[in-house]
C-alpha cells in the first residue's frame, strides 16, 4: 500500500510531508507544559503531535544490575527505571491532552509499549499507533496494536532488513490499516553523517509503503534533505526551550525551529516537481534574453556580413548563434540598421553555399 490515511491526511508519494512533533518527556512532569507543546506544534503548522504511553514498570524493572544502567551518551549512569519514571507521560493526563488536541485541530497519537497502553489509546480515539525502534522486535505488541485496524507507524532504528520484514508482515497480517516506515538512527543525538538518507526511498520500494525519517540530529538540515529524497513523514522532537532542560531537550527543536522545519520541508516537497526540460511558466519571456545574431553596425544592401558587423549578443530576438558561421560571408538583402536582429530574409547566401 503506497498511501496511508491518518485522520483526514493522506500520506504517501505525491502528498506534502506529514510532520510529527514528538513530545516525549519534554513536558518535564507538568501537564501545562504538555498542553503548551500541543499548542506550539499546532501553531508551527505540524500535522500531528506524538506522545509515549508507558510507565516505568511497563518498560522495565527497578534494577541496577548489568544492562539496567545506561552506559555512555546523554543519559549515562542513569538506570532505565529512573529515566522512564522521569520521562513518562502520566496516564491520567491522556484524556485532557487528547481533548486539547481535538480543540486545536491537530492529530494526537502515541507510542504504546504494552497492551494496556494500546487499549487505552484506542478508547481515547488515537487515529494511529507508533511502534518505537526498540519495540520493532516485539512482534506480539505489533500484532496486538494491528488488531485494532489503525495505521501503524514503525521506526526502524537498529533493525536489519529481515527484522523490518518480520515487523511489516506481522502488522499487515494482524489487520493494520496501512504501515508507514520511518528510517531512524537510534542515537541521542545522532550524527548527521550516519543518517544514510538514501535508505528512505529503498524502504518505500522494498515494502511498498510510505517511508520517512524519525530524526535525532540537531537542527533541520537532515529532515529537509530527507524530504528532497522523497520522505513522506518527518518526526522530530519538540521542546518549549532547550534551556528548560528535560530528558530529550538537547536534541529537540524549539517552536520557532519547528515552524522553520515545516516551511522548509514543504518547500523541499514543492521543489521536487517532475522531470522537465525547456522553459517553465515562471521563466516567462526569458528566452528572449538569450543570445542571438544582431547587426552591430549599419550594413548596406549587398554588403557582406563580417565578424565586425555581426555579433552574437543579447537579447534573443535574432537568429540563433549556431548560424553565425553560415551568415558570415553572406550578404545583406537590404539595408540593415545597427541593433536590428538578423532574420533569414535579410541574408542572401552566396552561391558557393
Amino acid at each position: 500500500m503506497n498511501h496511508v490515511k491518518i485522520a483526514d491526511r493522506v500520506i504517501g508519494p505525491g502528498h506534502p510531508p506529514y510532520i510529527i512533533a514528538e513530545m516525549s518527556g519534554n513536558h518535564n512532569g507538568e501537564i501545562a507544559r504538555a498542553i503548551a507543546l500541543i499548542d506550539a506544534a499546532a501553531d508551527a503548522g505540524a500535522d500531528a503531535v506524538k506522545m509515549q504511553t508507558y510507565t516505568a514498570d511497563s518498560m522495565t524493572i527497578d534494577s541496577t544490575a548489568p544492562g539496567f544502567v545506561i552506559e555512555g551518551g546523554l543519559w549515562a549512569g542513569r538506570s532505565l527505571y529512573d529515566l522512564y519514571q522521569e520521562a513518562a507521560t502520566p496516564y491520567e493526563w491522556h484524556p485532557a491532552l487528547f481533548e486539547h488536541a481535538r480543540k486545536r485541530g491537530i492529530a494526537l497519537f502515541s507510542s504504546p509499549f504494552d497492551r494496556a497502553a494500546v487499549k487505552m489509546l484506542d478508547e481515547l480515539g488515537a487515529p494511529a499507533f507508533k511502534i518505537a525502534s526498540f519495540e520493532l522486535n516485539d512482534l506480539p505488541l505489533i500484532r496486538y496494536a494491528a488488531s485494532f485496524g489503525k495505521p501503524l507507524i514503525m521506526s526502524t532504528g537498529l533493525a536489519t532488513l529481515a527484522e523490518i520484514e518480520e515487523a511489516v508482515e506481522t502488522a499487515r497480517q494482524g489487520g493494520a490499516d496501512g504501515v508507514i516506515l520511518l528510517h531512524c538512527v537510534s542515537a541521542y543525538p545522532s550524527d548527521p553523517r550516519e543518517s544514510n538518507l538514501r535508505t528512505i526511498p529503498h524502504l518505500s520500494q522494498a515494502f511498498q509503503a510510505p517511508a520517512g525519517l524519525s530524526d535525532h540530529t540537531h537542527g533541520t538540515a537532515v529532515p529537509t534533505a530527507a524530504v528532497a529524497l522523497g520522505a513522506n513523514v518527518i518526526e522530530k522532537h519538540l521542546c518549549l526551550a532547550r534551556a528548560d532542560g528535560g530528558v530529550d531537550s538537547a536534541f529537540s527543536l524549539e517552536p520557532e525551529e519547528l515552524r522553520q522545519l515545516v516551511v522548509a520541508a514543504r518547500t523541499a516537497f514543492d521543489c521536487l516537481g517532475e522531470v522537465t526540460y525547456g522553459p517553465t511558466p515562471g521563466e516567462g519571456k526569458g528566452r528572449d534574453y538569450r543570445r542571438s545574431l544582431y547587426a552591430v553596425q549599419d550594413i548596406a544592401a549587398g554588403a557582406a556580413f563580417t565578424a565586425e558587423n555581426v555579433r552574437s549578443i543579447r537579447p534573443g530576438l535574432g537568429l540563433p548563434p549556431k548560424h553565425l558561421d553560415t551568415v558570415i560571408g553572406a550578404s545583406a538583402s537590404r539595408d540593415i540598421k545597427r541593433g536590428e536582429p538578423l532574420a533569414w530574409p535579410m541574408v542572401r547566401l552566396s552561391e558557393q553555399r
